[in-house]
């Protein structure tokens, strides 16, 4: 029996998304979450870009944000409604950065994600990030470390091609509109 695929739109978030997007937040990191003010800050921030996951009944469902400075984007966040985690929403977002990345001649992908996180870990693994060394006692709630994490220049044949591989599984999985 054929599973039914997840269809998502992903779109430019918007000013009404941020209480959707802060409820996200708060399901995912308890007290030590992004404020609706951070949130607003970002939108009218000219290096940040930021893009919500919604079903096709109009609920948002993830999202995820990126800075951009002249060849190099900084990952900020991305995050899944817990109801969709494992559905693939997480790596149609980290597509849809990395879209942004290609069309805006970024070379660069760089972020911080918890040592504990290794699901999150091994979806930026996946899509060619290498470990190039810790930030310590990183995270406030917890003084847990970060791992820094950067990909190759995304313009090489290396990363293109096993991006690409990705993405054409990933599409096998997910409907992605946007």
């Amino acid at each position: 029996m054929n599973e039914v695929k997840l269809n998502i739109t992903i779109k430019p978030m918007c000013q009404l998304d941020i209480d959707a997007v802060v409820g996200i937040e708060e399901e995912s990191y308890g007290n030590h979450h992004w404020s609706k003010e951070s949130f607003y800050n970002e939108l009218s921030n000219d290096l940040a870009h930021y893009y919500c996951a919604f079903a096709k009944d109009g609920t948002l469902i993830g999202y995820a944000g990126i800075w951009q400075i002249i060849e190099e984007a900084h990952i900020t966040n991305i995050s899944v409604k817990p109801a969709y985690r494992r559905k693939k929403v997480g790596e149609a977002l980290l597509h849809r950065l990395i879209e942004r990345c290609y069309e805006s001649g970024v070379k660069y992908i760089t972020l911080e994600v918890r040592v504990s996180n290794t699901k999150a870990i091994n979806l930026y693994e996946k899509y060619g990030f290498k470990s190039l060394g810790t930030r310590k006692e990183y995270y406030q709630d917890n003084n847990e470390d970060a791992l820094i994490m950067w990909t190759e220049n995304i313009f090489y044949d290396k990363f293109k091609t096993l991006y690409e591989h990705n993405i054409e599984n990933l599409k096998k999985v997910i409907e992605i509109n946007e």
